[in-house]
């Protein structure tokens, strides 16, 4: 089978997988105690959920598109 025949290569597969990994830890690093109609949970707003979380899924996310644009060098 020739490999020009695909649109990624491995490492393109492998940027994928990673990028994805990225974005599921911002994810991860978003969830955590939440407030209920009876108690405040002042966590809600600590810099991890509101600060480090989005710029990690965005840096997963633009690692992402950089792993689809990237042409395979033959």
């Amino acid at each position: 089978m020739d490999n020009k025949n695909f649109a990624f290569d491995k490492v393109n597969y492998i940027l994928l997988a990673v990028s994805m990994a990225v974005v599921v830890i911002g994810f991860l690093l978003m969830i955590g105690p939440n407030s209920s109609d009876t108690a405040f949970e002042p966590d809600i707003f600590s810099a991890r959920r509101i600060k480090v979380a989005p710029v990690v899924c965005l840096l997963g996310f633009v690692s992402m598109i950089y792993a689809v644009v990237r042409k395979p060098k033959n």
